[in-house]
């Protein structure tokens, strides 16, 4: 989310003609009433979260990605030893008895990655006890206080982990997936989409111009979020999150990574029929906008 809140704080919207509130929710669910009732233009979420809000009949369209690429990663206790899938299914296999206790959010894209990487080395959910929460920094606090072994998140909170020496990185959405396979996306209602499309434009462009500011001038980007409170950790650890993404910042994503995802939503029953990515996502301004 990064994109946004620099570019609240650096003046990008306001250079694109918008003046920008952000509205913080602990749940991606609340995310998705908000924007169906019209409390908010545009929200940003998990991927997997607009196809829930769809299957619902809520009129929803997904413009864009919202944030960099590669910051999904799943991440171990260091004392394991665990820095591959494969490690964690070297693990399992010689450690039958022990499950590793693994926090992640269900139905969320942070149990996807996880069920995806499973799946390549032949594991499952059996093999673990699979903790599962509806609060993003409840999951941070509770494998900081080591009640969970490994942990399904974000940087730049996976990032403080492993920065500290902490813990180590078992894998991440742009190996699982594909590179520019999105964390978060931005979604807006049909209706804003066709009665005010300069507005979803002028939002992009607002976002681009962060991103180019994270991409070129990192350090810039973090001294403008110092007063906001957006994240609960130091600047180096951000800095760190920053750039080593695998690729600069853009907000094309790709759809084929997403209509895979999707399709396992419908295998293991979270959406009642298969909905094509194509039908959820219109991207034709941002295409327009990176070409």
């Amino acid at each position: 989310m990064a994109p946004l809140f620099v570019g609240v704080e650096s003046g990008c919207f306001e250079k694109n003609g918008l003046a920008v509130e952000t509205v913080f929710f602990t749940n991606p669910g609340d995310n998705n009433a908000a924007l169906a009732g019209g409390a908010i233009d545009f929200n940003t979420n998990p991927f997997t979260l607009p196809f829930f809000a769809a299957s619902s009949g809520v009129p929803i369209k997904t413009i864009a990605a919202a944030g960099g690429w590669g910051v999904m990663q799943v991440i171990a206790k260091s004392k394991y030893g665990i820095e591959s899938v494969a490690d964690l299914a070297e693990y399992v296999s010689t450690n039958p008895t022990q499950k590793l206790r693994i926090a992640t959010l269900r139905g969320d894209t942070l149990e996807l990655i996880l069920l995806d990487a499973f799946e390549q080395k032949g594991l499952s959910v059996d093999n673990f006890e699979m903790i599962y929460f509806d609060d993003l920094l409840a999951m941070v606090d509770a494998f900081r206080l080591g009640a969970v072994d490994m942990l399904s998140h974000i940087k730049p909170y996976t990032t403080q982990f492993v920065e500290s020496g902490e813990a180590t990185v078992v894998t991440d959405n742009a190996e699982i997936w594909s590179p520019t396979a999105p964390n978060t996306v931005v979604s807006v209602l049909e209706r804003t989409l066709a009665e005010r499309p300069e507005v979803v434009e002028a939002y992009l462009k607002g976002l681009q111009c962060a991103a180019a500011m994270i991409n070129e001038k990192p350090e810039e980007a973090i001294a403008l979020l110092k007063g906001g409170n957006y994240y609960r950790v130091d600047d180096e650890v951000l800095l760190e999150a920053f750039t080593s993404q695998p690729s600069p910042i853009t907000f094309t994503p790709d759809l084929n990574a997403v209509q895979g995802v999707v399709d396992e939503m419908v295998s293991l029953g979270y959406i009642k029929a298969d909905m094509p990515a194509s039908d959820i996502f219109d991207i034709s301004i941002v295409e327009k906008l990176e070409p």
